[in-house]
């Protein structure tokens, strides 16, 4: 069935890609389905359902029109799946720059984590060429980072340095929450509750004295926004000091 519904309509594929497609203007008036309001459908069903929901046929349905209405815009689920990610990263308010690169780099690692909080989904969908608004937030980092001395491949292993830590904490705090909900834990405290019985037995083999340590002395084991940021910020630390910029 996925295999299906990655395939055209057709036989013979249009060979443009989606986004100059959609540039294209329509040849006549049509119904009030757009690709905006396809993509805001499809991660609505995303977001409540999870990404394994989004089919084709459920599309259609949540848009109250016929299964294939949606191909006027799509050939499949890949590009559907890139209207998708495009439209949760038109949810960024990507800071103008003008405060300099380490605060524009922050502010968009913070906005970063907290668009893909809001859509977990989003890392596995990510998986094709850049759409045009996930360009953007690469375009407004290139542009903090221009003027700075730096040859354009550092610039881009800057950001791609930052993005890659991003991607690689919220996947970190997406399994959690995933644990806890299959473990059936609402919370941490709760984690650590049901875990308390291993956890105690690991410790005392006395082979983690300093994981011992973290466990009884630590006051941020919850404190996930605080976590994210110590560790960003020595990242800007890293690139600021290795660059001198």
């Amino acid at each position: 069935m996925a295999s299906q519904e990655r395939q055209s309509a057709s036989e013979d594929k249009d060979p443009v890609s989606l986004w100059e497609r959609l540039e294209r203007p329509a040849p006549a008036p049509r119904t009030t389905l757009t690709p905006r309001r396809i993509a805001e459908v499809a991660v609505a069903v995303a977001d409540a359902e999870g990404l394994d929901a989004v089919t084709m046929r459920r599309l259609a349905t949540g848009l109250g029109v016929a299964p294939m209405a949606a191909y006027r815009y799509v050939t499949g689920k890949d590009e559907l799946l890139e209207l998708m990610v495009d439209f949760v990263y038109a949810e960024l308010d990507l800071p103008d720059g003008k405060d300099g690169w380490r605060a524009t780099m922050r502010s968009v690692a913070l906005r970063i984590r907290e668009v893909l909080l809001q859509h977990s989904w989003v890392t596995r969908a990510a998986c094709g060429a850049p759409t045009p608004n996930q360009l953007a937030v690469v375009e407004a980092a290139l542009v903090a980072l221009d003027g700075l001395g730096l040859d354009v491949d550092t610039a881009m292993a800057v950001y791609s340095t930052v993005a890659a830590y991003v991607h690689g904490a919220v996947d970190s705090e997406v399994r959690l929450s995933q644990m806890l909900h299959v473990r059936g834990w609402s919370t941490r405290e709760e984690a650590r509750a049901g875990l308390a019985t291993q956890m105690t037995s690991l410790m005392n083999t006395g082979r983690y004295p300093m994981y011992a340590r973290y466990i009884h002395e630590a006051d941020r084991k919850d404190d996930v926004r605080w976590q994210f940021e110590i560790g960003l910020d020595s990242i800007l630390d890293g690139i600021a000091a290795r660059l001198a910029i």
